[in-house]
């Protein structure tokens, strides 16, 4: 005895499928594979042969739509040599202005005449022992101003105790400009060597302690609880978890630091100063020499230059595992 199946008609009960959509996502057919494009009965009339007839990549083409490329919204790829090219543009637009004469000669010497300038200066050794004596008292500062600011900032930044004591202290310096301050250590040092160092480390260990000071705050916690858990000592704790975190913030500052000794280096070195290139410049107002200030201006802007570039250089290498934006 056979069963009949039911119909539709037989059978109100039973939904009916739903018909195939055009835009349903179907899979790359084999050759010789038949594509319905419409669904339903009409669908069965309207078949595409691909087996060597129809090509897959328009079929491919009009059943999906077109993607768009997408949008970076990134900064894009590292310009080689890029940090040359502000100072090698306004060098251009400088000889431009000097050889079409737009520049008068008396108020901003042609770079030529500044370059014979500096050979001279070479030649004679002025220059070279000028300029060793600004990089020593740049150096000292730097490095003494540097070494201040980490060790304030680990006090005040790992301790409650050091915050109390040291945060306040250097907040009021950094309300009070670094140059005001230079009648006062004249009055206790005097105009020798150890009060144009000494103005060179205040302007340092400022921008050193507030960046390495908040980069010891925003450490993670759950990096002190894993600390604390393993049972690590504090010189344990400060060198493998404290001076890594603190580490991006710590070069922040000494790249604000490094433009900051020399920013100092220009002002003291034109204070009773005996050498240096402040003192070279010094003299050259004295006697309207312009090109030997331009030279001066140039070697303290090649050096500020020099300087920030090495500490990026120190940071990329550092810090290479990070993915940041600037790449």
């Amino acid at each position: 005895m056979t069963t009949a199946l039911p119909t539709r008609a037989a059978s109100p009960r039973l939904p009916s499928l739903p018909a195939l959509s055009a835009t349903a996502d179907v899979p790359a057919p084999l050759d010789g594979a038949l594509i319905p494009l419409t669904g339903g009965a009409a669908g069965a009339d309207r078949v595409a042969d691909v087996g060597g007839v129809a090509d897959v990549g328009r079929v491919a083409d009009r059943a999906s739509p077109a993607r768009r490329p997408r949008r970076r919204l990134g900064p894009g790829r590292r310009i080689p040599y890029g940090l040359a090219i502000g100072p090698a543009l306004l060098l251009v637009a400088w000889i431009a202005a000097s050889a079409t004469g737009a520049l008068d000669a008396r108020v901003l010497s042609a770079p030529w005449t500044v370059v014979a300038t500096a050979r001279d200066l070479i030649a004679d050794g002025r220059l070279v022992s000028n300029l060793l004596t600004s990089a020593q008292r740049a150096f000292l500062g730097l490095a003494l101003g540097v070494g201040a600011g980490t060790v304030l900032a680990l006090l005040s930044g790992l301790t409650r105790v050091g915050e109390a004591l040291v945060d306040g202290p250097v907040q009021l310096k950094r309300a009070i400009p670094t140059l005001a301050l230079i009648p006062l250590l004249i009055l206790w040092f005097g105009i020798g060597e150890q009060m144009k160092v000494l103005t060179i480390a205040l302007g340092v260990v400022v921008p050193v302690y507030v960046h390495t000071h908040a980069a010891l705050r925003t450490i993670d916690a759950r990096y002190v609880e894993l600390a604390e858990t393993v049972r690590l000592s504090r010189w344990q704790f400060v060198r493998k978890v404290a001076l890594p975190g603190a580490l991006p913030g710590f070069l922040m500052g000494v790249r604000l630091a490094v433009t900051g000794a020399w920013l100092a280096l220009v002002v003291v070195e034109q204070i009773n100063a005996t050498s240096g290139i402040g003192y070279m410049m010094s003299l050259a107002r004295s006697y309207g020499q312009t090109e030997i200030i331009l030279l001066g201006l140039v070697v303290y802007g090649l050096f500020g230059l020099a300087s920030d570039a090495a500490v990026r250089l120190i940071e990329r290498r550092t810090l290479s595992w990070r993915r940041i934006l600037a790449g």
